[in-house]
């Protein structure tokens, strides 16, 4: 623009109106600046140059960071805390899973002969021996199949049907002391509700069993309160399954069977624990990255976030 009107007015002769024009052509643009941006202008003078020999004037944009602008820092400030703290979360989910497996594969032990004790054992495998009560026997509606201390392929399929069905939940007498526990003898599929392949592999002998320590649960927001009468257990309440049962509030999940093909199948203990953290964190991460570019370029820069 600046070197079509030189020419131009180098053609007429008068070098004076080439600085008049150009500064009318920057100030104009300047003045439209701010009225976009709302920023405030600044006149600044030029020496004389090639164009004439007086000084001239023209507008600049010289955007003053108010108060109001340091508060949106609050955003990009606020989502890096936010990313940390998921990191730091990831890493408590992490090793928490790790230390539920190193439980888990514990040698099995005695129950102690202090109950209290067993709010520091859950997850360790426990080692009894006594007595089914299978005419006090009921089942947990409706489970998924969990294979390796995870759900089933299955578990994320609508309208499944082979991987969804019951955990059995048998009293079991002590052989050495006057007392009833509860033990999930394992899943079984729908179909296999009231089969009586399922009773064939009822052992009416004192047996030894291994079991993971379970304790109650509690129940999850927006989860409906469980139905004792109709086996609808949508959380793990202790002493509800132990009145059920004429029991104590003692829970065990028996450990993998032998025969994987034999009903019920035991190992329904669940250690992955969700761990939807690594996507909060990056979630948190680029949010932060991306508004505070978005300030730098729009108060440090002057570049509307338009453009």
């Amino acid at each position: 623009m600046n070197l079509v009107i030189k020419r131009i007015f180098t053609k007429v002769g008068n070098s004076h109106n080439v600085i008049v024009v150009r500064s009318i052509n920057t100030e104009t643009l300047s003045r439209w600046w701010y009225k976009i941006t709302n920023q405030k202008p600044k006149r600044r003078t030029y020496k004389a140059d090639i164009y004439g020999p007086e000084s001239y004037e023209v507008y600049e944009t010289d955007e003053k960071i108010g108060f109001s602008a340091y508060c949106l820092l609050i955003i990009p400030i606020s989502a890096f805390a936010l990313g940390t703290w998921q990191v730091q979360r990831l890493k408590w989910k992490t090793d928490l899973v790790e230390k539920l497996k190193t439980r888990t594969n514990f040698e099995p032990i005695e129950l102690p002969e202090n109950l209290e004790d067993l709010d520091t054992k859950e997850y360790y495998p426990i080692k009894v021996r006594g007595k089914f009560l299978y005419d006090k026997e009921f089942v947990a509606a409706y489970r998924s199949l969990i294979k390796d201390g995870k759900p089933s392929d299955a578990y994320f399929s609508f309208g499944s049907q082979s991987q969804r069905g019951y955990h059995i939940i048998t009293p079991f007498k002590l052989a050495d002391r006057d007392l009833t526990i509860l033990v999930n003898r394992g899943w079984i599929p729908k179909t296999m509700k009231n089969s009586p392949e399922i009773q064939k592999t009822n052992i009416q002998d004192e047996q030894e069993i291994v079991g993971i320590l379970r304790l109650k649960e509690r129940r999850p927001r927006f989860i409906p309160k469980n139905r004792p009468q109709q086996n609808m257990w949508y959380y793990r309440d202790v002493d509800e399954m132990a009145e059920k049962g004429n029991a104590s509030p003692i829970y065990i999940e028996m450990v993998v069977n032998k025969n994987l093909n034999q009903y019920p199948i035991g190992g329904q203990t669940r250690i992955e624990l969700r761990n939807e953290h690594l996507s909060y964190l990056l979630t948190w991460y680029c949010l932060s990255a991306a508004t505070a570019f978005m300030w730098y370029r729009k108060f440090m820069k002057g570049i509307p976030l338009t453009q």
